[in-house]
């Protein structure tokens, strides 16, 4: 018997002998029924807090058993979200993990409780610490496959429009499934390359196995897949229909999902709204008033509800906001790797430190000492985010321009070879057209094509290529597709006509997808940035008036209030002035912590507006972050300042 079995038998007799006992003592104790609401009070406390203690053994057995934790079997969604995301050593070691920082968590949550607040308290936070530990553990990687299944989702209408180009060229389900997976990148185009490769001496393509494990997702994909694999076996006179309607499925799913997001996420955007950001900016302008009333608020009370319970609240929203989301339309990410992506680490640290201590000593020559901190932090860290990512941001607008410039391209290729002219010479003459980025990449291709003496997906995608440091899965497709058309010739004129059709019919979905989710994301990034900022400025600066009005402090306040006639003190501690009130909500105590709680508001909230807008995308969301964050701390000064005059 492993030592989990007997902590769990022990527990097990225990809870059986104090179920017993409890019988036998209200049978026997005639005076049970003299205070029934006390007695009833007492056995809740005492079921509640054997629960707990009983959680936090099994957490315990859990982590220092032998096994490991491996008689706690994962969940199904676990176990599918670690294989999805291909970490090693499976549910089974995320498990045992989970338990053992939870048992480290709550050691220390015990330890710090303990010191600073006694006991009884210690010992809760270290339970309540350590289970949450263990469930967030427990929990992460099943959120982290959903977000990561939302963006691969994303490229379900590219894959399917690959399917449906290569099928008009041949109607062969394993020659277009081959083409699809190899052309794309993502977990969408992976799972359909390993079904492909599963399949690939058998008597059928894959497509069928791979629609069935992404239905439970993204439905349309299943109906999209059947009538494919319907227009292979189809007539050529209704081949074209069958596959219109899966390309029509595919889109359609994808609008409908997303229209049915947004009605649901108006509701939780909302309350997030009212309770992360105005009630507590609201309640903000409670303190001096309960300080004038005589209540004395301790600054770590504050703190605490400020800077962790609300920013956690906020994070655990935001991810299961983020989660929720069907599909995403991400853009391509951009690593270390490119060549166009310096190592700008130091330089963006050196930045960020420069700018926030400039801003600091302006901010203390010019608002106020405590004031500092706020703008430092927020400008430093703003700046340096925006100097590390602005390559990657360089490079992300660039392919957005090639990008955008591609259905005419395709337009003006498909053309040309369709009344015979070869694929090399359509590419120059998109080149000599096109202006922009788009333009200069059919003319870079065309050049190396006609030097080199090579064909079309080598002048693209080759070693030294103009294509080739471009992460785009759609110019990745279309250079694929126009090799295909340099062999088939005039027939494939039309087929690439279909793809500038279907790439501008992307463009007008992700569009679409965002002007239906500005409301939201507007509303989230203007919180972040301007109104949080503005409020908590102008609360801050009421605060400071009613501090000036009370002589000496919300501590000093509090005082006048408890003992109306002690007023002998006031010119004392008007006099030493509010910096030097200890253990008191001081006026720059309680500036800085809404000035915090301001920059942490404009984080989380831009993160998650551009989440819901574009996809969680590392670049993206530095970017936008390293612009609300000076943004915040300026309007904060700003309406601190402004609303101080006023007042």
């Amino acid at each position: 018997m492993t030592r989990t079995q007997s902590v769990e038998q022990r527990d097990c007799d225990a809870t059986a002998e104090g179920g017993v006992a409890g019988v036998t003592d209200a049978s026997e104790t005639p005076e049970a029924s003299d205070a029934p609401n006390e007695r009833q009070t007492e056995d809740g406390w005492t079921v509640a807090a054997a629960a707990v203690a009983t959680e936090a053994r099994r957490i315990v057995a859990r982590a220092v058993s032998n096994d490991g934790g491996r008689r706690a079997d994962p969940s199904a969604d676990l176990r599918r979200a670690v294989a999805f995301l291909g970490w090693t050593g499976g549910a089974d070691r995320v498990v045992r993990t989970g338990y053992r920082a939870g048992l480290g968590a709550g050691l220390c949550g015990v330890i710090a409780g303990t010191l600073l607040a006694g006991a009884a308290s210690g010992l809760l936070a270290g339970v309540a610490g350590g289970l949450l530990t263990t469930h967030l553990l427990h929990q992460g990687p099943v959120w982290l496959a959903a977000l990561r299944r939302t963006r691969a989702l994303g490229a379900a209408p590219g894959l399917v429009g690959r399917l449906v180009l290569r099928m008009r060229l041949d109607p062969s389900t394993e020659r277009a499934v081959r083409f699809a997976a190899r052309t794309g990148r993502g977990p969408l185009a992976a799972g359909l390359r390993r079904h492909e490769h599963r399949c690939v001496n058998g008597p059928t393509s894959g497509l069928r196995a791979f629609a069935r494990e992404w239905q439970p997702w993204f439905p349309a994909i299943e109906r999209a897949a059947t009538l494919v694999r319907t227009a292979a076996a189809a007539p050529p006179e209704r081949r074209g229909r069958c596959l219109d309607r899966a390309l029509d499925a595919t889109l359609s799913g994808t609008t409908e999902r997303l229209a049915a997001f947004i009605g649901d996420v108006q509701g939780p955007v909302s309350a997030l709204y009212a309770f992360g950001v105005l009630l507590p900016l609201a309640l903000v302008a409670l303190f001096p008033a309960a300080a004038a009333s005589g209540v004395q608020i301790p600054p770590t009370v504050v703190a605490g509800a400020y800077l962790v319970a609300l920013p956690g609240g906020l994070v655990a929203a935001a991810a299961w906001l983020l989660s929720k989301r069907p599909v995403a339309f991400p853009p391509p990410p951009i690593g270390a790797d490119h060549p166009a992506v310096p190592e700008r680490r130091r330089h963006a640290v050196l930045s960020g430190v420069g700018a926030g201590i400039a801003a600091g000593v302006a901010v203390d020559a010019v608002v106020a000492p405590w004031a500092a901190p706020i703008s430092g932090l927020g400008v430093g860290t703003g700046i340096g985010l925006i100097v590390f990512v602005r390559p990657r941001r360089a490079v992300l607008s660039n392919v957005r321009s090639i990008e955008a410039g591609l259905p005419d391209a395709m337009t003006i290729i498909g053309g040309d070879v369709a009344e015979g002219v070869a694929v090399e010479r359509a590419v120059s003459n998109a080149g000599d057209k096109l202006a922009g980025a788009t333009g200069e990449l059919c003319d870079r291709a065309a050049r190396r094509s006609d030097t080199l003496r090579v064909d079309v997906r080598e002048a693209f995608l080759g070693a030294g290529g103009p294509a080739a440091t471009v992460p785009s899965p759609r110019v990745q497709g279309a250079v694929a597709l126009l090799a295909i058309a340099a062999r088939e010739g005039r027939p494939a004129g039309d087929v690439v006509l279909e793809l500038a059709d279907q790439l501008e019919r992307l463009r007008e979905l992700e569009r679409d997808a965002r002007r239906q989710l500005a409301t939201v994301t507007g509303t989230l990034a203007n919180t972040a940035a301007v109104f949080a900022p503005l409020v908590g400025g102008a609360t801050v600066a009421l605060a400071t008036g009613i501090d000036a009005a009370g002589a000496g402090g919300l501590g000093a306040t509090a005082a006048i209030a408890s003992d109306p006639l002690a007023v002998d003190g006031i010119p004392e501690t008007a006099s030493k002035g509010t910096e030097e009130s200890v253990g008191a909500l001081t006026v720059p105590v309680l500036g800085r912590i809404v000035g915090l709680y301001v920059l942490l508001l404009a984080a989380i909230l831009t993160a998650l507006a551009t989440g819901l807008e574009r996809g969680f995308d590392a670049t993206l969301v530095a970017y936008r972050i390293g612009i609300a964050l000076p943004t915040a701390a300026t309007t904060y000064l700003v309406a601190f300042l402004g609303a101080g005059v006023l007042l």
